[in-house]
């Protein structure tokens, strides 16, 4: 190969090169979702917040990246990375009651199961702290004879039964029942919280609201929505009420 045309096949590659590196830029450009100005530090003077989002750049209706972005009045920047996911947004609330308002954020994962993923942040003093959020509450699941579905609490050890005769076609079709016995011991879809929002309590502090789909063979399948409110103390989420809502059919 001639020199010249060497050079000149350099030269393409590097431009080659750069208008991807370019393209890739250009797809990796942030956008903001939500802006918000308020004292999140406890120095009563105005901070800000961002939450910005990556989206994927063939599919902008999911963002590969997510985080809050604090401008806080001292001059520091804070990042908050999230998961991904289809939508997010933030609210700011005083969940551990200590006079100073928290960033309490939310993910929708996208999908069929409709799970949120939230996250609670304190800034007070200008010292990041990551709070906990209540775990789902835990629940054991299964079919029974009979076209029958049950479900037990296990932190309150109450049971509560659902009656699917309306479903008998469709579960015997997929093989689950035949002549109204179970083929074999099958286990319900018990998904992670369908919502999670901050609500007022009864004794007037802000806890924390639930909600959990059981769905029998698929999650358009659904049974029941499990319903559970939270409140914070001594820095630990208390179970203080569940509600177990038969879907109508």
């Amino acid at each position: 190969m001639k020199k010249e045309t060497f050079l000149a096949f350099v030269a393409l590659f590097l431009l080659t090169l750069t208008s991807v590196v370019y393209a890739l830029e250009e797809t990796t450009k942030t956008v903001t979702i939500a802006e918000q100005k308020a004292d999140i530090t406890g120095d009563r003077e105005l901070d800000t917040i961002l939450l910005k989002g990556v989206p994927y750049q063939d599919e902008t209706d999911y963002l590969k990246q997510i985080f809050l972005e604090v401008s806080a009045s001292n001059g520091t920047t804070y990042t908050i990375p999230l998961e991904s996911g289809a939508k997010a947004s933030f609210q700011l609330v005083d969940m551990n009651d200590d006079g100073v308002k928290d960033l309490f954020s939310s993910v929708q994962t996208g999908g069929s199961g409709g799970i949120v993923l939230s996250y609670l942040h304190s800034l007070k003093d200008n010292v990041l702290v990551d709070l906990p959020v209540p775990d789902p509450v835990e629940i054991d699941s299964h079919f029974l004879n009979g076209y029958q579905a049950e479900i037990k609490i296990k932190q309150t050890g109450k049971t509560y039964r659902f009656h699917l005769k309306d479903r008998k076609s469709y579960y015997k079709k997929l093989g689950l029942y035949y002549k109204g016995k179970l083929n074999e011991p099958t286990e319900l879809m018990v998904n992670s919280y369908h919502s999670l929002k901050p609500i007022t309590l009864k004794d007037g502090k802000l806890g924390l609201k639930g909600v959990q789909r059981v769905a029998g063979i698929a999650n358009a399948d659904t049974i029941a929505y499990v319903e559970s409110t939270w409140a914070y103390l001594n820095g630990k989420w208390k179970l203080d009420n569940v509600k177990v809502l038969e879907k109508d059919r």
